[in-house]
């Protein structure tokens, strides 16, 4: 009896709670802080610069690495050897292009508005060249060093997905450096 009377306050409590979109491409490993005014999807898409036409595809025996002037081949090992922990990871696993851009461009901002870190990209592995997991792949290494913020990404390690998946660093924002130089300062005295 008692069954029916929980059941039945959880969907009186429930009722009107709707499921949030897409939650399954985006999973937050780490709360943001404060929230920053919030900005229309669709006006982001409008600014969205990412390109999408001609590809060159990254053979499937290549890893994908990338490494902004100016980082230390230590960052980059670090983050292949998978010692950063995640703040954030999505997911494009059957996904056309275009979807994959839009959700990649969104992700990637709302993680810099969020100080975020490091985050993992799962985008699948094909077993041919031409495979659609190995387009969305190759675009993506294009798309990451369009990003200002994107220090290095590489390859994962197998228990993230391997190949079908990427690392991602992130530069610190202004505001987390400042409140670094401030914890240090604060030591020092």
């Amino acid at each position: 009896m008692a069954d029916f009377e929980d059941e039945d306050l959880f969907r009186t409590a429930m009722g009107d709670v709707t499921p949030l979109k897409e939650a399954t491409n985006i999973h937050w490993l780490k709360s943001p802080q404060a929230r920053p005014p919030r900005q229309h999807p669709e006006e982001e898409q409008l600014d969205n610069p990412l390109v999408s036409g001609f590809l060159t595809i990254v053979p499937l025996t290549t890893p994908l690495e990338y490494k902004a002037e100016g980082i230390q081949q230590g960052v980059l090992d670090k983050l292949r050897l998978g010692k950063y922990q995640q703040d954030a990871s999505l997911n494009l696993l059957r996904q056309p292009v275009e979807i994959c851009r839009q959700t990649l461009y969104t992700f990637m901002l709302q993680a810099q508005r969020h100080n975020l870190r490091n985050l993992l990209i799962v985008h699948g592995k094909g077993r041919e060249d031409e495979s659609h997991a190995n387009i969305v792949r190759s675009y993506l290494a294009r798309w990451l060093q369009q990003f200002e913020a994107v220090q290095a990404f590489c390859t994962a390690q197998p228990h993230h997905g391997g190949s079908g998946a990427c690392y991602v660093a992130l530069r610190k924002s202004e505001q987390a450096r400042l409140e670094n130089r401030e914890r240090h300062a604060k030591r020092s005295r």
